[in-house]
Order: structure tokens, then sequence, then C-alpha cells
């Protein structure tokens, strides 16, 4: 038997979905307020357990909310149509400048399957996100979309469901996640696979359960005993994108993806490995690198920053994010595609990350739709949302439109090095800084701010 929907899942759930708080505090938007989830912060190592963490900033502009504009205020920030014209993924001349405030434009197609990963249950996801695509003109069908909670044998949470986290900030990333995926392919099939915890065990299982969802469109959860199985046919093909990371640790470069019992599972390279998936993750919105991010079998998704004029809105330049992560592993070895496509002295035999970038600045971040609470504090639902979370799930949506579903990352992460000099396929980024000491520069070429550089099209993915 096959467990699919949260919904068909056993037992009342461990906590109910509402914030701590009796009344949630309502604020106005201060102007430049830039404000960093406890979600964010890293979190510490505890014996025998690792935990990951979110890698979204969220930045509170003043009088500026989607369902109040054009034209005036206007969007001033990002949108679904502004990105897909900047990054050439529609055919429009309604703005040379790709304007927010004039281009409505939104990109088309996606098929097959999205698996969405995060941790802890996100309650209004399914509302949220069709508000969001109601809101940008974006199709969207209650069928394509569905949460599964990751409930298995080995999961900390077992029958009881999964619990929220009543900080907020996981189900703001979840929110941008699901949206921003949803918007680069409209068409896909869509799966949040929610994690019973931040632990890196609980998440193991879930890549575990979004590996079956993308491959045979089934948990392969036995609704009975909670056993995770595989997929009997291996026939589907899509994306698994992770918004999430945590430090590098001893052992992420096995390739077992061992589950030994509860609270011993952990995420390694191996877990990245099924058939017909190409896996994505964000690189961090620190100095430094991230797991798995940095796994040889992860397209590390970095982030940029882009400017536009503060006055009309309309395009100056792309750079780095200063705040982007990136660098040489310590643990993992420089993969083929590298070797093979960069100079030799760029990697010096330790895996380089990011491999391709996003627009990911809070300050010129994308709007997210969130009705959830954070830190018990309500942000009237629309927020501008930033860190390389927002990198993932978009060049996953992208990827799947491309419509080429690579047989494994590294067929995908080949195309992409062997690629990334065609400017009808990427450009390269040349400007802005990043790393400790903002000690690295974007340069022509791979450079470990912004990798290859940004989308153009898609063509090459």
């Amino acid at each position: 038997m096959r467990g699919l929907a949260q919904e068909a899942q056993p037992g009342p759930p461990l906590e109910v979905s509402v914030s701590p708080q009796s009344t949630p505090i309502h604020i106005p938007s201060v102007p430049g307020t830039l404000f960093i989830p406890k979600s964010s912060v890293a979190q510490p190592p505890q014996p025998g357990k690792l935990a990951a963490h979110t890698n979204v900033e969220i930045y509170l502009p003043a009088g500026i909310k989607p369902d109040e504009a054009p034209p005036f205020p206007g969007y001033g920030y990002e949108t679904p149509a502004s990105l897909a014209c900047h990054y050439g993924l529609v055919s429009t001349t309604e703005s040379p400048n790709c304007n927010p405030n004039s281009t409505t434009v939104n990109p088309s197609g996606g098929s097959n399957t999205i698996a969405i990963v995060d941790a802890y249950d996100d309650p209004e996801a399914p509302s949220d996100l069709a508000y969001f695509s109601a809101q940008f003109g974006l199709p969207f069908s209650v069928s394509q979309f569905q949460v599964v909670w990751a409930n298995t044998l080995n999961s900390t949470c077992s029958f009881y469901g999964v619990p929220v986290d009543f900080t907020g900030g996981w189900e703001v990333e979840e929110s941008l996640d699901i949206e921003w995926a949803h918007a680069m392919a409209p068409g896909a099939t869509l799966y949040l696979v929610e994690a019973c915890s931040d632990y890196n065990s609980d998440l193991q299982q879930a890549v575990l359960v979004a590996n079956n969802l993308v491959q045979c469109g089934e948990t392969e959860i036995n609704p009975t005993t909670l056993a995770l199985g595989t997929c009997p046919t291996l026939t589907g093909k899509g994306e698994v994108s992770m918004s999430w990371g945590e430090g590098e640790f001893l052992g992420e470069n096995a390739t077992s993806c061992a589950s030994a019992g509860a609270f011993e599972n952990r995420l390694d390279d191996g877990c990245f490995s099924a058939k017909n998936v190409v896996y994505l993750a964000s690189s961090g919105d620190s100095a430094g690198v991230n797991y798995p991010s940095v796994s040889p079998r992860v397209v590390s998704a970095g982030g940029t920053s882009n400017r536009r004029s503060a006055s009309s809105f309309d395009w100056i330049q792309e750079a780095a994010w200063v705040d982007g992560g990136g660098g040489q592993s310590a643990i993992e070895k420089e993969p083929s595609y590298q070797r093979t496509y960069l100079a030799s002295t760029v990697c010096a035999t330790w895996r380089c990350v990011p491999d391709l970038s996003f627009d990911s600045d809070p300050y010129t971040g994308v709007y997210v739709y969130d009705t959830f609470p954070v830190d018990g504090i309500e942000y009237h639902a629309w927020l501008v949302v930033g860190g390389t979370s927002a990198a993932a799930p978009s060049l996953a949506g992208i990827v799947n439109t491309s419509g080429r579903f690579a047989a494994s990352t590294n067929a995908e992460l080949t195309s992409i090095y062997k690629n990334k000099a065609v400017t009808n396929d990427f450009t390269d980024i040349t400007a802005g800084f990043c790393g400790f000491y903002m000690g690295f520069s974007a340069v022509a070429g791979w450079d470990p701010c912004t990798g290859v550089g940004v989308v153009n099209g898609y063509t090459g993915k």
C-alpha cells in the first residue's frame, strides 16, 4: 500500500497550527527594515544530531504591496514576469528594462514533477500559493499541488503528524519555495514534502520521499507500518529543491544514505542519486560553503543582486550578492564537470560552489505571499524575500521548463559547465564581491560568488 497526502496520515497532529501569542502583533512596515528569521540562524551541533537552517531574509518596504499596484505606487520589487523578462524566459517587448511595473508576461510551460523539501508544516501553503498565483496571473490548479508529510518509520514524529515552526521562519521558506518554483514552471506538478523537523535525520527521510514522488508519483510509505519503500518503476522525471543547509561535516561524502533507525539517519551524497532526478540546493547566506549545496551530486544555487533605478525601477546591472555563500569544500573532491571545464588552477582538487545563480538579495528581492506570523508578528502577508533560498526553487523551475530532464545531476551540471561560455545560454556576472573579508570577486568565467553566472533562456541547461 502507498501513502500520499497528509490528510491520509492517521492520528492527531503533534501541535496545532496557531501562533503561540493570543493575538498577532500588527505593525506597519518600516522603510529599510531587514528581518532575518530565527530559522535562518545556523543551528549549533548537538550530540548525535545535525540541524539545518533556512536561507531566507525578509525586507519590509513601506507603502508597496502587489495588491495595491500597479500603477501607483508600483510593484518596485521582482515579480514572476519581471524576472522572466530579465532572464530571457519569455519573448516580450513590453519593457526593454524588464520593469516590474510594466512587464506582465509570465513564464509558461513546465511538466513532470518538482518536489520541494522543507522542515515543519506550513498549514496555509495551498491557499497562499493560490493567492500568489491569482495576484500575478499565473495558471494554477489545486490538482497540481500537494502537501506531503514525510512521516516514516524512521522519522522523529512518526504517526503524530508534522508540527509547525512557531517562529514562522520555515513557513516563510515554504511559501517562497512553492510560489517561485511554480512561478518558473507553472505547468509542473508540485509537491511540498515536509520533514518532521530540521534535523538532518528527518530531512534525509523527506529527501527519500521526494525521490519517490518524482520517480513514481507516490511516497511508497506503508500507511500501516510507515516503512519507506522504493518505486516499483522509475518512469518519472523532475527536480528536488532544497533551500536549507548546514555546515560541512565528516561523512557527508559517503554514498550509502544509511537509514539505521530513528534518530540515526543522516544525509550524505548517496541520498542524491535517484535516477532521472536533478537536485538543487541553496549555497547559503553567509561566507563559506553549505551542505547539501556543496555535494557534487547537487546543483549549488548562488545569489546575485539586481540593481534598479530607485525612481523609475528600470534595470541598471546584476552583480554578485555580498552575502551569497561560496568557496571550496574541505571534504568533497572536485567533480568531473569542474575538472573538465574549468582551468586546472580554479578548484585545485576540491569541489567549488556555487554552480549557477539567481536574484537573492533581499533588498532586490521577490514578492512572497505568506500568512503565517513570523516570530508572532503578522506582516500583512506580502513580503519581499531574499536569500539564496530564492535561487534553488526558481532555478529548479527553470531547469524543469527547459524540458531536458537530465538523467542525473551530474549530467545536468556537465551541460551547464560545458555551455557556460555560450552567451545565448548564460550571462556571466563580472561585478561585485563576496566571501570572508569580501575576498572573492565576480570575474569573467566561473567565480565563488556567482558560479558560471545566471541563466539566459532555457537552452544549455
